[in-house]
Formats: structure tokens, C-alpha cells, sequence
């Protein structure tokens, strides 16, 4: 499963967004059922974070996670703007990578 949470910063308390970004990352990571997670933010304030679990039950269970919930909540009064969420089903998944020293 992939979750997809695409959102608009506000700007407001970046010190504590940031901490509570680092502690959800963390906290996540030791979730039965988590895989991974890839993230990435403009200049503009929009970013994308996407975290893969096993199975729907391993998402559904981070969701209802209660230090999850609480920085849910955190982020709808001071961190968003807005933001969107998407839960999709993977049917197949792969990488590249450039091997070290070779060129472009």
C-alpha cells in the first residue's frame, strides 16, 4: 500500500514542524508493517510524502497510531494550509540507480 499525503505548508513554526517531521519519520519506521518512506518539498511550501506498508491493515493501524493522530492535528492548526491524502494499492514496483563513477 502507498499513502500519498501531498500538502501546502502554512509556514508557521518551522522548528516544530520540523522536529514533529523527524519524530513521525522515526515513529513510523517502527510500525509492523512499514517498508519505507520518500518525501520531498519545493521552495513554494508544497511536498509530497509517500510511505509504504505491507498491507492495509499496517496502513490503517498507523493512521489510527495516537501519537500519528496527535500530529495530525498539530498540522491542521499550525502546519497546513491544506493538504490531500491518497491511499493506493501497488501492483508493482521497481528502482535504477546509476552506478558510482559512471557518467550522465
Amino acid at each position: 500500500m502507498a499513502v500519498i499525503f501531498a500538502a501546502r505548508r502554512s509556514g508557521a513554526d518551522q522548528p516544530g514542524y520540523a522536529a514533529a517531521a523527524a519524530a513521525m519519520d522515526a515513529l513510523a519506521a517502527q510500525q509492523p508493517g512499514f517498508c519505507c518512506i520518500d518525501a520531498a518539498r519545493g521552495s513554494d511550501g508544497f511536498g509530497i510524502t509517500v510511505s509504504y506498508w505491507a498491507d492495509e491493515a499496517s496502513a490503517v493501524a498507523w493512521r489510527a497510531q495516537p501519537d500519528h493522530a496527535a500530529a495530525r492535528e498539530a498540522g491542521r492548526g499550525r502546519w497546513y494550509d491544506a493538504y490531500d491524502l491518497h491511499v493506493a494499492r501497488m501492483s508493482r514496483s521497481y528502482a535504477w540507480r546509476r552506478r558510482e563513477g559512471e557518467q550522465a
